[in-house]
């Protein structure tokens, strides 16, 4: 007996040994799992930084300079050394609460019931857990604004955003000029290309809807791959294709040219606002924006003159045979495409902004640059002893980042990943402006920016269109008209121009070396005439017989010759190419630039008043006040009836409304946070291009016929618009979201 209990006894002892072995293994087990854990979530989310280096109180950053003058980020090592994760911080060694009790996770013993409860837990934990992430996100993101807005204060206002300014801004000349190019080159383009009054709108219409492409496009990217890299690519693009564009000759392919440059040209507008935002200290932001949007006009004004200078001398041309033609307009293109060279080559020598690096978890890039900021501005303002005190700056703890795939994936395969998960991060990123935090910004942003595109676009391009129905009109006025008339022997050998002849007689006739513009021929006839070396625009014979006619080396085509007769009569050598349907001549296309550039010009007194008063009345009462004048200022259109009223008129419109666009530009950077700013500007910018399209649509087609209806449109829009700006909050004296 005593030999069985001694047996049992040491079966209990090693029975207990055995137990307690297993539980110490398991636990440890745990801890190392948990450790593992930690240092891949410290990896990507914990971020401990210390504000300033005389904040010493802040006990959550924690920042420590180096011995170099530098600075490194404590990822938890604390917590590592401990040798406990978060999941059992606070438990003893000897705890005999199960390790994974607090993450959901079931005892192995608990059965089937207890498993579906433990799955049901971890997923309403995991959810927890990211919804408390998000609320670190945003809280990161909320010191991070106050942060650097004091930092930017450090830095100064000076050489750096002065150079910044005129690099941005050629981006924005070239913005600027691309709106004009097609306009100004069709008259002539036309004739090279045989476009057709259907072709000619498309092409007015693509460069519209290139741009709102590419807005809404290079506006995602730019908050996930980087202001200025996307800023590089989209001129890159734009400046490739505008090159393009002067040397091909088909219509297509000339379409396609321009569509494409339009789309690289989409992405300046916002980006360039977002990109010097972002180095503008609060008191600064308003009115140095205002500023950066003179260089828009500008750029209409290079388009104006450049055109002015080149396009009529129509012998900067050559060609190739009948196969290729380089005439004076496409000349005006090419120089057209030097505003976004230059900006490109200037941008390379700038740096991202450090912004967004912060806002991507990237701190010591954003050092270095905002550092560079600081040093540049003191130097020149004669303190170069001035050093950076700023040693750590707060980042934001990141969502998602690119996988890697590891180097066994194929090249083609790790690039079809990263351009999958950054498409789903732009889209992601672009659903969170009509999250509920945003959506009634967003909607109320939406209603304004459609309002005042539809208003302006529409009615700047109606303006010109109603200046040459004007002069049309006044052209017609002055149309002589012959009725029965006989000519017999007569040779003509000069320009006709703006006559009518009906029920002449025409015999043994001699036209030759002659232009004729704007000559029509009903119901006569001609019998044994001679037309030789004709040039004519606008000149139809209209049911008129020809009898024993020779036509040799003329454009009166066939077409020309609307339900006529041809008895005997021949053609030969016909000249080739397109002619031009409407009036053309030198002084005409003079005007068209001409009033393009005071346009233009007119909105200088604009610039400069919405740049004074932007920060010291807000933005808000900027953007209503100038769109209710605006608004006022399209009833003065109905008394417009004559040519110099309407460019009167079109400059009042251009000054008063200038202010609007000014003041929309920076309450939307202001309005939305630095993660998310380019993706709504570039949204609210292409839905601005979608507006101008309509506008431009609706309004020409109402062109001779009333002036009522388009001044209704402009109006009920500005005054809608007005209404709607009041209803969006006020940003002056706020810092950068």
């Amino acid at each position: 007996m005593d030999d069985d209990g001694r047996y049992r006894d040491s079966r209990s002892d090693f029975i207990r040994g055995a137990k307690d072995i297993a539980k110490v293994a398991k636990k440890q087990v745990g801890k190392k799992v948990g450790r593992g854990m930690d240092k891949m979530t410290d990896e990507y989310t914990k971020r401990s930084y210390k504000r300033f280096e005389e904040e010493d109180d802040d006990d959550d950053y924690g920042g420590v300079p180096s011995g170099d003058g530098g600075y490194y980020r404590n990822d938890s090592q604390a917590n590592d050394d401990e040798g406990h994760s978060d999941s059992t911080e606070g438990h003893d060694e000897d705890d005999e609460i199960y390790e994974g009790e607090y993450q959901g996770i079931p005892r192995a013993d608990s059965g089937k019931a207890g498993g579906m409860d433990g799955v049901a837990a971890a997923q309403a934990q995991q959810f927890r857990d990211l919804s408390a992430y998000e609320g670190e996100r945003r809280k990161d993101q909320e010191e991070l604004a106050q942060q650097y807005e004091t930092i930017l204060q450090e830095c100064g206002h000076g050489k750096f955003q002065w150079t910044l300014y005129f690099v941005l801004g050629l981006a924005l000349m070239a913005d600027g000029v691309e709106i004009f190019v097609v306009g100004f080159v069709l008259p002539s383009a036309e004739k090279d290309m045989c476009l057709s009054e259907p072709n000619k709108g498309m092409l007015g219409l693509i460069v519209y809807l290139g741009m709102m492409v590419g807005a809404f496009v290079w506006g995602g990217l730019a908050d996930r791959i980087g202001r200025r890299q996307t800023l590089l690519i989209s001129l890159s693009i734009n400046s490739v294709f505008a090159f393009f564009s002067s040397f091909v000759q088909g219509y297509s392919s000339f379409l396609f040219c321009r569509l494409a440059s339009g789309v690289g040209i989409g992405g300046s507008i916002p980006i360039v606002f977002s990109y010097y935002s972002e180095f503008l200290a609060q008191e600064k932001r308003g009115e140095h924006l205002s500023w950066l949007c003179m260089f828009w006009m500008i750029g209409g004004i290079y388009a104006s003159a450049m055109a002015w200078a080149i396009i009529p001398h129509y012998g900067w041309s050559f060609q190739m045979g009948s196969a290729y033609q380089f005439h004076s307009w496409r000349v005006f293109v090419l120089v057209c495409a030097f505003p976004s060279v230059a900006a490109i080559s200037a941008l390379t020598t700038m740096p991202e902004s450090p912004r967004f690096y912060l806002e991507n978890g990237k701190h010591d890039e954003a050092w270095m640059i905002l550092k560079q900021v600081h040093d540049t501005n003191m130097r020149a303002k004669g303190y170069p002893e001035r050093v950076f005190s700023v040693t750590t700056i707060k980042t934001v703890k990141q969502m998602d980042e690119l996988v890697n795939m590891g180097d066994g994936a194929a090249w083609h395969e790790k690039w079809r990943h990263k351009l999958t998960t950054l498409f789903h991060q732009v889209w992601s990123n672009f659903l969170t402006v009509f999250s509920p935090e945003y959506r009634r910004t967003t909607y109320m942003m939406m209603a304004v920016w459609f309002s005042m595109s539809f208003s302006y676009y529409g009615l700047t391009v109606w303006f010109p269109d109603m200046i040459k129905y004007l002069q049309k009109q006044e052209y017609s006025s002055r149309t002589k008209v012959f009725v029965k008339e006989k000519v017999e022997h007569v040779t003509f050998n000069f320009t006709l121009e703006n006559q009518v002849h009906r029920h002449g007689e025409y015999f043994n006739d001699k036209f030759m070396n002659l232009k004729m513009k704007s000559m029509v021929f009903e119901d006569s006839l001609f019998e044994e005439c001679y037309f030789e070396d004709i040039t004519s625009s606008n000149t139809f014979f209209k049911n008129c017989t020809f009898i024993s006619t020779l036509f040799y080396n003329t454009d009166l085509f066939k077409y020309r010759l609307i339900n006529s007769k041809l008895i005997n009569s021949t053609f030969l050598h016909n000249k080739e190419g397109c002619l031009l349907s409407d009036i053309s001549d030198e002084n005409n296309a003079y005007m068209v630039y001409f009033v393009s550039f005071l346009g233009t010009l007119a909105v200088l007194p604009g610039n400069i008043v919405s740049a004074l008063l932007m920060d010291k009345i807000g933005r808000l009462r900027m953007l209503a006040g100038s769109s209710v004048i605006s608004c006022i200022s399209c009833f003065f259109l109905s008394f417009g009836n004559s040519e110099s009223a309407m460019i009167a008129l079109l400059c009042l419109f251009g000054g008063i409304s200038i202010a609007s666009w000014n003041a929309l530009d920076v309450l939307t950077v202001e309005l939305y946070p630095s993660d998310k700013r380019t993706t709504a500007f570039g949204f609210l910018n292409a839905l601005c291009k979608l507006a101008a399209v309509l506008g431009i649509s609706i309004f020409t087609s109402f062109v001779g016929i009333t002036k009522a209806v388009p001044i209704l449109f402009a109006s009920g829009a500005l005054a809608a618009g007005s209404f709607l700006a009041l209803k969006l909050p006020e940003t002056r004296g706020q810092v950068l979201q």
